[in-house]
């Protein structure tokens, strides 16, 4: 008897068993361990929510207008928004341990259609994500160079939207290309390095926050939502990229030693973490400094200046650019792991699902890196920042849409985590992300929606007839992930 899902309808959907068929030999290497992969769900939500888009949102920059110390309600009703979908994909980790994360969870509960939506939206948001971090990344670098006595020239700062007389962003640059290169050393020593630099990069913040509060001015919290609710909010829109991170962790499951045990421990976990420590550092920012004075660039740099501790303001720079590594290394993990899983499902080249002698997609990850750099050098981290807040919101969405529909459509299958409050909790996700995607700007949807329109043109051109649960693809029989 046929199999239904294989069929030539968009909504085909992916059997589980046949998802776990292939992992048993799907060319990556399975090092991974649980406080590695919290280690890496850390690393990629902590690192420019407190040291950059804090500072951003408090202050307001040149186009928004400023939070002041409501930055840390702007946190915590992103956190909300996040915890509904991070339950959601912890369900799913534990499940489905599989390298796609939100793209394999769409196209196997809701089909092929959605899968193809949410990966060739993931390929484009994590890109970004690498982007906007490298940005983030440069404003520090230049604040330690000023420490130590060096003036960094400003073509090479940024571009002209972000600093007068600017032409290109290269420290920017220069470190998308060699976190890339840490990566294509394989996961095993990436996971190595996540694990060290995390650790470090906790042990600063906590420094930083233990430090700061003794530098806090309570007359600093006045006025708290200088700007009232609606910036508040706006703001929460635009540091949802901090408070994400799990998901792209979620695409290292099938490099998991025990995926279905370690990955829902280690998404809740990560989330945790990071949100306890994000609303501590941002009390302490806001406190020590008046928001209309905090660096949109450096802000916690800035802040320790303006309490006559230069030193520490030098410090906190080196580490900042040390410790937002990880966040890029995360992401772009991700992006190169969704790559591949579309491409070993025939919905992009098989070209890009080769695998090297590290367990390694090399290929993908290059290319992925050196586009990151390219979009690092030339954009301005606002405008990326929310680019990729659309891509990840419309990800969650699926996510917990998906979550409900796999509940009542397979009952039946194992879960090792189950969500509490069904279908609450992931309904109210659909509802917290779409309203935060109604804070962004309209350009940043026009941007988005003219990504999709070139994703849907290559899916029916290329990827519907060449999926392997097309019948008649081409691929059937000859598709090989390893080189």
């Amino acid at each position: 008897m046929s199999n239904p899902d294989r069929s030539k309808s968009v909504l085909r959907r992916k059997p589980i068993d046949l998802v776990e068929d292939e992992n048993i030999d799907s060319g990556l290497f399975k090092s991974l361990g649980l406080w590695q992969l919290t280690a890496i769900g850390v690393g990629g939500i902590i690192g420019i929510g407190i040291f950059t888009l804090a500072g951003l949102v408090a202050n307001g920059g040149e186009d928004a207008d400023p939070v002041g110390p409501g930055v840390t309600i702007s946190f915590l009703i992103a956190g909300l928004a996040s915890a509904a979908a991070a339950l959601s994909y912890a369900e799913f980790a534990g499940m489905i341990p599989r390298a796609g994360s939100a793209y394999t969870y769409g196209y196997v509960a809701l089909g092929e259609i959605i899968g193809w939506f949410i990966g060739w939206d993931l390929l484009l948001e994590y890109t970004a994500i690498v982007a906007v971090v490298a940005i983030g990344i440069s404003g520090y670098f230049a604040e330690f160079m000023s420490g130590i006595g060096v003036d960094v020239p400003i073509w090479m700062q940024g571009t002209a939207d972000t600093i007068e007389g600017g032409i290109v962003n290269l420290p920017a640059i220069v470190v998308c290309l060699f976190i890339t290169w840490i990566l294509s050393r394989g996961t095993k020593t990436f996971g190595r390095f996540e694990l060290v630099a995390v650790g470090l990069k906790v042990l600063l913040i906590l420094f930083i926050i233990g430090l700061g509060f003794f530098f806090v001015d309570v007359d600093n919290y006045t006025p708290f939502m200088p700007s009232g609710f609606g910036a508040v909010f706006a703001g929460a829109a635009t540091v949802f990229f901090a408070v994400f991170g799990y998901d792209a962790m979620s695409t290292a499951a099938e490099e998991a030693v025990d995926g279905k045990k370690h990955m829902p421990k280690a998404i809740l976990l990560s989330l945790a973490i990071a949100m306890t420590l994000y609303v501590l550092a941002t009390l302490v920012l806001t406190g020590m400094e008046n928001y209309t004075e905090i660096s949109p660039t450096a802000g916690f740099a800035s802040a320790f200046q303006a309490v006559g501790l230069p030193v520490i303001a030098t410090i906190i720079s080196a580490f900042a650019v040390v410790s937002i590594l990880t966040v890029m290394l995360t992401f772009l993990l991700g992006v190169t792991r969704v790559w591949f899983s579309m491409s070993r499902d025939g919905l992009l080249p098989t070209w890009f699902a080769a695998t090297d002698r590290h367990g390694t997609p090399q290929r993908v990850t290059w290319i992925a890196g050196i586009a990151s750099a390219l979009l690092a050098g030339v954009f301005p981290i606002r405008a990326v920042a929310d680019l990729t807040n659309i891509g990840i919101l419309a990800a969650f969405v699926v996510v917990c849409v998906a979550v409900i529909v796999l509940r009542r459509t397979r009952p039946d299958v194992h879960r090792t985590f189950k969500l509490p409050w069904m279908p609450v909790v992931p309904a109210f996700g659909v509802l917290a992300s779409g309203f935060l995607m109604l804070q962004l700007h309209w350009e940043t949807w026009m941007r988005f929606g003219v990504w999709l329109v070139v994703g849907l043109i290559i899916y029916f051109f290329y990827g519907r007839r060449h999926s392997l649960m097309n019948p008649e693809s081409p691929r059937h029989g000859r598709h090989k992930t390893r080189t």
